[in-house]
């Protein structure tokens, strides 16, 4: 039976869903199936955008229609009707499921006190225990507490179990007041306000305003909005007001404060708007028109009919929620939880057995989990690229690693500002950088000088983003390089042959894939650098791939892969791989190895039976080396697409220090995942 905790508040506004969406996270690092319940949605009514949230998350599987037990119209109706129906549609969300995560009823349209009572039967009738989620804007300690104890004996009443208290939206400054406040044993989180979780969007002011889009981006949209400022100045006092992530509201024939607005936006060193509201029904018109329109801005332009005090009062009023297209909402609402919730208390609150199932978000998860645990500091040469900008700000913003973007600061920071995107944190280096690039010329030369290399040469190569993020890398000045979303593979890791070089008692560089199946992660070499490797080379690379399945928590069992199972097979091509086990036996005893040996008998238990019935391996590999590349590089894209799999990497193994690359094609978590893996090979070669 699975089980499940029922997320609960007694008023509105307390920010649960950042609660929900950060015990959804944990559980699913812990269990195989995360299950989501909505006992009472506004589905019905329009978008619940909770139950959308958490329906989003990588490790719920679920239809909208599945995660709902009944409407409000259904509880006004007829309530214990309601009740049993709800009890009906959570258990067959519990049969589906190894935990299940039940998010309460919003408080907009009735009584609190009713709403919470009813809360607190459906927690009683589900048998789940309740983490009670109470807001702290404006209270004190001693309040919170009172709101506490209220609502803790409401729920005794109802005969509803409660098993921790989380306090949210508190001022930063009385978190230790508040956490001595609550129950004890029972506080397990006091999280302090954010106001980029309230935020609301460029594109929700805009409904708000009844607007229209006059000019700029439509993707920018989806910005949050930080400060709002009504420019009925001058366009000189106007311009001292102005704000980062601001939107300014000015008369639609106000042309200065228009032309100071697009200006500052687009100068380094002013603030970085998020949209001009141009309210009165004017737009600009002529001259004005044509100078604005040839400055090209991205800064979404908007035109409303409302007079100025309205314009204001809508965009000061209208909040915003916690979305899953908000990156920077969900990167936000899980630091914020990850930093101020005891997750390990709150695990043990739920009970929920670890299982030996690991799902592909688990094991992302703990990619980043060991990669927070000791700081590393990566670059990132491709800076103008919109996913390397966004997985940055993510990596940064969940305090994952350090990271240094290269290209032009200005450019950088003004594109992040626009996507909305907080990267203050990341240092952002030219690599046209003359200090830097004189002194990797110096060294470049001196490694290269017997290749002919001059100084004149150095100077121009080592300002390629590859062979500068490279230099780095070897010079000490990063920890590791993930380069290749808007780059070749050969344009990445070539600089890497030549600066860092493979490690001692490595012969060749190569790769893996971390297959992320349903229920496990297999490690595929080589997949992406070698075409046709020798048995020497095969050899390699399998103690290689042993070695990186095992700094990643996977069990190495290697099974060298060929078109046939032991002595059955002749043939160059089986010879070879017959070849490169004899050598694995013989450099690395300690290593479980399988070869030659087909791809069936490796994986499947019931063929290893009876084409290897004796091997430690067969059956149960979880280290496949394929006998080239283009076998690799077929079986893993095959794996993938046909069977789902979540394929991380290519994860370089064999050089001095990290470098990886990655897909042209490669998605802003495929990004953060090869980070983290980076930073974390970086911590083995400390270790």
């Amino acid at each position: 039976m699975a089980r499940s905790i029922y997320i609960a508040s007694a008023e509105g506004e307390t920010g649960k869903s950042t609660v929900a969406l950060g015990i959804t996270s944990l559980l699913s690092r812990t269990v195989g199936r995360v299950g989501v319940f909505r006992p009472v949605s506004r589905v019905a009514e329009g978008s619940d955008y909770v139950l959308d949230l958490l329906l989003g998350h990588a490790s719920v599987d679920q239809t909208a229609e599945q995660a709902i037990g009944v409407t409000y119209d259904d509880v006004r109706s007829n309530p214990e009707l309601a009740l049993a129906t709800i009890v009906q549609r959570y258990h067959e969300v519990e049969r589906r499921s190894d935990a299940v995560v039940i998010v309460g009823t919003d408080y907009t349209d009735v009584s609190g006190t009713a709403e919470f009572e009813f809360n607190a039967r459906i927690a009683a009738n589900l048998g789940a225990p309740v983490v009670l989620v109470v807001h702290g804007m404006d209270r004190t300690p001693q309040e919170i507490a009172s709101v506490v104890a209220s609502a803790t004996n409401e729920m005794a009443d109802s005969h509803a179990s409660l098993a921790a208290v989380v306090a949210n939206r508190c001022d930063a400054e009385d978190l230790d007041a508040i956490r001595s406040a609550l129950p004890d044993g029972l506080g397990v989180g006091v999280i302090p306000e954010d106001p980029i979780l309230t935020a609301p969007s460029v594109g929700q002011l805009m409904e708000a305003l009844d607007g229209e889009l006059l000019s700029g981006d439509s993707a920018l949209l989806a910005r949050e909005v930080q400060h709002v400022v009504v420019g009925a100045m001058n366009a000189d006092h106007t311009l001292g007001h102005l704000k980062q992530g601001g939107v300014l509201i000015t008369p639609g024939d106000r042309s200065d404060n228009i032309v100071t607005a697009l200006t500052a936006h687009a100068a380094e060193g002013f603030p970085s708007l998020a949209a001009v509201v141009l309210n009165g029904g004017f737009t600009p018109e002529g001259k004005i028109a044509e100078l604005i329109q040839s400055l090209g801005s991205s800064l979404p332009m908007i035109t409303t009919g409302l007079g100025t005090y309205e314009t204001a009062h809508r965009c000061w009023t209208t909040r915003g929620h916690l979305t899953r297209e908000s990156s920077t909402k969900v990167d936000a609402a899980l630091r914020l939880f990850d930093s101020h919730v005891d997750t390990e208390a709150l695990a043990r609150v739920m009970d929920v057995a670890a299982t030996e199932v690991v799902t592909p978000l688990m094991f992302e998860y703990g990619l980043l989990d060991r990669a927070r645990s000791e700081r590393k500091r990566i670059v990132l040469p491709e800076g103008s690229d919109d996913r390397i900008l966004r997985a940055a700000a993510s990596l940064i913003g969940r305090d994952v690693v350090d990271i240094t973007i290269l290209g032009d600061e200005g450019a950088i920071r003004s594109r992040a500002g626009e996507l909305g995107l907080d990267i203050d944190a990341a240092q952002v280096i030219a690599p046209t950088d003359p200090e830097l690039v004189d002194r990797f010329a110096t060294v470049f030369t001196d490694m290269r000088k017997a290749k002919g290399m001059t100084y004149e040469r150095a100077h121009d190569i080592v300002q390629d983003v590859s062979y500068f993020g490279t230099m780095m890398v070897q010079e000490g000045l990063a920890d590791g390089m993930v380069s290749g979303a808007a780059h070749t593979t050969a344009h990445t890791i070539t600089p890497s042959f030549q600066i860092i070089k493979t490690k001692p008692g490595t012969s060749i560089v190569s790769s893996v894939f971390f297959m992320c199946l349903e229920d496990r992660v297999l490690v595929y070499g080589d997949c992406a650098v070698n075409p046709d490797p020798t048995a020497e080379q095969l050899a390699d690379i399998a103690i290689s791939s042993a070695e990186t399945a095992a700094a990643f928590k996977v069990e190495p069992r290697v099974a060298m892969l060929s078109y046939s199972t032991g002595e059955s097979g002749t043939g160059s091509d089986v010879d070879k791989v017959r070849e490169a086990t004899r050598l694995v036996r013989e450099r690395r005893p300690d290593i479980l190895v399988e070869g030659p040996i087909q791809y069936d008998a490796a994986v499947v238990p019931s063929v290893a039976a009876s084409k290897a019935p004796d091997s430690p391996v067969a059956g149960r590999a979880t280290v496949l080396i394929f006998p080239d590349l283009n076998t690799g590089n077929n079986t893993y894209k095959a794996v993938q697409r046909s069977a789902g799999a979540i394929a991380v990497g290519p994860v370089l193994q064999g050089l001095k220090k990290p470098v990886n690359d990655l897909s042209r094609g490669a998605l802003v978590q495929d990004i953060v995942n090869t980070v983290a893996i980076t930073a974390i090979q970086a911590q083995q070669l400390d270790g």
